[in-house]
């Protein structure tokens, strides 16, 4: 296939969110000068679920690195010193939760956990309560929903809570429509039921702040470093025809003897312009472009994460020498792959 690039190119659609982390132009396009930060709070509760808290903190510190300064993030306590999670690993919160604080927060997140005790904390209560009085967005991670109904702050709102805890928040807040539901978004109320659940609010949380394109570019990164909560990409999949996830396919596993679009389109049973078409109208973009945009991006990924020299990985992404690849490489991310940053001595 012939790069066909003149001057620096753009990714376009799922590419352009695969590699959003490695753009700045495109990190960049997605930020609104005008708009504020989002100020998120987090109260760590006594053997609160360190999984839950760090799939959902992750989520926001990775649209961060995509996004500069799309959050701002802080923890809390309800005492000074270290709050010990479920796993017997004591973290310091930024500092002490106080009246104060709640002046700078938007969200502010109760963080349970299996073995946290459920009982009243009056302390909690009242900065809950202030909380939802400021028109702060309130929620609660594990069992972090039955904080909240104890401090009377989801009557009128349906949550989701751990299935342990359901019953008993039902019975401290009857008014409260618990859900089997592993996270649920009401109005100002955003509450999850397990790590998976918190990893899955936050990304609908961030579809709604800043749209489509940072969620997959999220969804991307996160994936490939290994979070288990998620397949990268899913939902962006699911939306395609069958026809064009199964041409999407054989492109993604065929990258080192990259297919003509005559052996794609006798593959799938479909002519050179109906595929043309399915790409045009779901993905805005050619069937070339796309195949050229896997490939640079695995290419980036092998420089990144494997020993391989650029001639192996221009050969293992379908390039037929290191001066095509290093044009086109150089033509989507701005340098040459010999100055591509090496992950892995």
């Amino acid at each position: 296939m012939r790069c066909g690039l003149a001057g620096q190119r753009t990714f376009s659609g799922g590419g352009q969110s695969k590699n959003l982390l490695y753009l700045a132009e495109a990190g960049d396009a997605l930020r609104d000068p005008h708009a504020k930060p989002q100020r998120v709070g987090f109260i760590l509760l006594e053997h609160f679920s360190l999984a839950a808290f760090t799939a959902t903190l992750d989520t926001l510190v990775t649209a961060n690195l995509i996004h500069r300064g799309a959050y701002v993030i802080r923890s809390f306590g309800l005492s000074e010193g270290q709050v010990l999670s479920d796993l017997g690993i004591g973290l310091q919160p930024d500092e002490p939760m106080t009246p104060a604080a709640l002046e700078h927060l938007d969200l502010l997140i109760v963080c349970g956990g299996f073995r946290t005790p459920l009982r009243a904390l009056p302390v909690l209560s009242r900065l809950l309560v202030e909380g939802a009085r400021r028109g702060l967005a309130l929620g609660g991670l594990w069992n972090g929903a039955w904080f909240l109904g104890q401090a009377g702050v989801l009557k009128g709102y349906r949550c989701a809570v751990h299935p342990e805890n359901r019953a008993s928040l039902a019975e401290i807040s009857p008014q409260t429509m618990v859900t089997p539901a592993s996270h649920v978004i009401d109005r100002d109320r955003m509450t999850a039921a397990s790590p998976n659940g918190g990893f899955t609010l936050m990304m609908e949380l961030i579809r709604q702040h800043h749209g489509e394109t940072l969620a997959q570019g999220i969804e991307q990164i996160l994936a490939f470093e290994g979070l288990r909560f998620r397949r990268a990409g899913s939902q962006a999949m699911e939306k395609l025809s069958l026809p064009l996830r199964n041409i999407i396919d054989l492109m993604e596993t065929n990258l080192e003897e990259p297919l003509s679009l005559d052996q794609l389109a006798e593959f799938v049973g479909r002519s050179r312009r109906q595929i043309d078409r399915l790409f045009q109208e779901q993905l805005g973009t050619s069937p070339h472009r796309y195949y050229m945009e896997l490939r640079v991006t695995e290419a980036r990924r092998l420089l990144q994460h494997s020993q391989l020299s650029i001639m192996e990985v221009a050969i293992a992404c379908g390039f037929v020498s290191v001066s095509h690849f290093s044009k086109c490489y150089s033509g989507y991310f701005g340098h040459s792959p010999s100055r591509e940053t090496r992950l892995v001595d």
